[in-house]
């Protein structure tokens, strides 16, 4: 089955109130939707735009408070999916529960207008410590028209357990939104998405935030959106299905082939995602002394 995929390098600038907002996410979507994917992803926390009009004199407070456009945000990506016939992967908002924690969700809306939820498990020391965030604890593996998919965001690809649970419960194609404000962040996302796809032999779909807001911590952003495959003869020579040009606003479109996964797990060069020794992994580290 070919796939198609779009990822959207996503620009963040000062906006002045929800308008601003709703009018970039229909561009974007105009110009990723005008592709025919059958998938779109935006990036992690890219709502955040959303803090340029809004009090930030208490950063961890205006993140709840970001809780306040839940409804709006989930109303409009919904309707975009629909419109242009995508599953939608909608980067991921900042979300207050009913008991009080606040996590980082990623969306999912399907074109049938369905909306499900994948909380980020792996929170970074910003998110601790500044946001005052919540961790996530279960993982989900969404079975679609076009394959089985699961949502690893930003920190959470950094995880090789991760990956490797989804994987072997089959998993075709990793999503990962990523926010990361410089090169050495970004490198530590883009090397893991290449990693997870060599592991696992999976597709692997990241993208990031880029431009700048006047907020604490949003400074400036450095990103890349790139569709990432296994490393053998069937997929492309670099392992690289497409990418963007970093820190511009753009949106990056290949297609895959999930029959190529199915040839090459079994007849690959290597078939790492079934040569793992799970027998091995209850027995302790033998540690050597060596004078």
């Amino acid at each position: 089955m070919i796939v198609r995929i779009a990822a959207v390098q996503y620009w963040l600038r000062d906006i002045h109130d929800w308008a601003g907002f709703e009018n970039q996410v229909r561009f974007v979507m105009k110009a990723a939707g005008d592709y025919k994917p059958q998938f779109v992803l935006l990036p992690e926390i890219f709502t955040t735009q959303l803090m340029s009009f809004m009090d930030t004199s208490d950063v961890a407070a205006a993140v709840r408070n970001m809780n306040d456009y839940t409804r709006r945000y989930k109303e409009l990506l919904s309707e975009l999916a629909t419109q242009w016939n995508v599953h939608l992967i909608g980067g991921s908002h900042p979300t207050l529960r009913e008991d009080g924690k606040l996590l980082n969700t990623a969306y999912y809306f399907t074109p049938g207008g369905e909306i499900h939820e994948q909380d980020k498990i792996h929170r970074t020391r910003w998110e601790r410590e500044k946001w005052n965030t919540d961790a996530g604890d279960t993982l989900k593996l969404f079975d679609t028209p076009f394959g089985k998919i699961a949502i690893l965001i930003c920190y959470d690809i950094e995880f090789p357990e991760q990956a490797r649970m989804v994987c072997e419960a089959g998993a075709d194609i990793l999503f990962v939104p990523s926010c990361t404000d410089d090169r050495q962040g970004f490198l530590r996302v883009r090397y893991c998405c290449h990693a997870r796809a060599i592991e696992n032999q999976v597709f692997v779909v990241m993208t990031s935030t880029v431009g700048n807001l006047a907020v604490e911590g949003l400074g400036m952003h450095y990103g890349q959106a790139a569709i990432i495959t296994p490393s053998d003869f069937p997929f492309a020579r670099d392992g690289i299905a497409a990418e963007g040009t970093p820190n511009m606003e753009q949106i990056v479109v290949a297609e895959v082939d999930l029959k190529d996964l199915e040839t090459n797990r079994i007849k690959g060069t290597t078939i790492p995602l079934y040569d793992k020794r799970k027998d091995i992994y209850d027995n302790p580290v033998e540690l050597v002394k060596v004078p």
